[in-house]
């Protein structure tokens, strides 16, 4: 069984995180005696350092457990680090990149890992993928879009030309949702998370960038958010009005094909209706481990979806 949407924090990462804690403002933070430090950057989004996330050992050790035979590993959202200068995010995403092409060197036959880029600037996130394919991973991991620039925007064209040029794998991962009205009960996970897939990917699929860059592997994590739920309104939508249409060559329905997503649902119905809607071969087996709403272990699915993303 694969898993395609895991994450790791190598040594490298985290003893430049301790080198460079003022620069970035990382802080750990001890909120319980019965759990590990909570780790921040910024005092935005912290979560709890759980040893799976650092302790190579323990982590393979339960994927081991877990009866997945290859992980694909993702670098965590928090350290994405978009809203630094452009020599702090180049600097983490080379020192990241670089840790996890040593840790798949180790066992090439059940890990594999997707990097992280500047986004903020995609001159240099389109240098940094580049980099980073050329020493063995599968791509890159990106936030839903980075302030008021969607990914759609022709602000990020030199990094999906050099995506498609790779024909790299650009697993995107949403950002904590920071609308006002989600400030209890943990709704900026629970659904401003998926949310934020939501969006993210509805404006990817609306604007028919897939036609123009048909060779980049798009997977959005967490089942893709909300849109397969809702796309019989985007198509309607398309039949309505051609602010909805203009950009495309087909109906909605047909291009939530032409991407991946993950199985992180927890509810069987749910990966079931996913399968239905886009097919087998799009739908890959996925954890979030170790995160706090990880599906441990994964779901069992056929791996037409891994064989597909993965062109073996």
């Amino acid at each position: 069984m694969h898993d395609f949407h895991t994450h790791f924090i190598p040594n490298d990462v985290l003893n430049w995180l301790k080198e460079n804690k003022n620069i970035v403002n990382a802080e750990w933070v001890k909120k319980d005696n019965n759990k590990e430090d909570f780790l921040f950057i910024n005092q935005k989004w912290g979560f709890e350092l759980k040893k799976p996330f650092i302790d190579f050992d323990l982590y393979m050790h339960n994927q081991e457990k877990a009866n997945v035979t290859h992980s694909m590993i993702s670098a965590i959202p928090q350290l994405f680090l978009y809203d630094f200068p452009i020599d702090i995010g180049i600097e983490m995403s080379r020192i990241y990149n670089q840790s996890l092409a040593h840790l798949i060197t180790t066992s090439p036959d059940k890990l594999s890992a997707v990097g992280t880029v500047p986004m903020a600037h995609p001159e240099k996130a389109a240098e940094v993928l580049n980099e980073a394919v050329n020493i063995g991973l599968k791509g890159a991991i990106i936030g839903p879009g980075i302030d008021q620039h969607m990914l759609s925007d022709s602000f990020f064209q030199p990094f999906f030309e050099e995506a498609d040029r790779l024909k790299a794998i650009i697993f995107i991962h949403p950002l904590l949702c920071e609308d006002p009205r989600l400030k209890r009960r943990m709704m900026p996970n629970l659904i401003g998370v998926p949310w934020e897939t939501t969006v993210c990917a509805t404006d990817v699929l609306l604007s028919g960038i897939i036609d123009k860059y048909p060779n980049v592997k798009i997977l959005f994590a967490h089942g893709g958010g909300f849109m397969p739920y809702q796309i019989g309104r985007l198509g309607k939508g398309y039949e309505q009005w051609e602010l909805v249409s203009s950009n495309l060559q087909a109906p909605p329905s047909e291009y939530l094909r032409r991407f991946w997503y993950d199985t992180v649902l927890w509810d069987q119905d749910s990966i079931d209706f996913l399968v239905k809607k886009v097919g087998e071969d799009r739908v890959v087996a996925g954890s979030d481990y170790p995160f706090d709403l990880c599906v441990w272990p994964p779901k069992e699915i056929n791996d037409k979806g891994a064989h597909a993303l993965l062109g073996s």
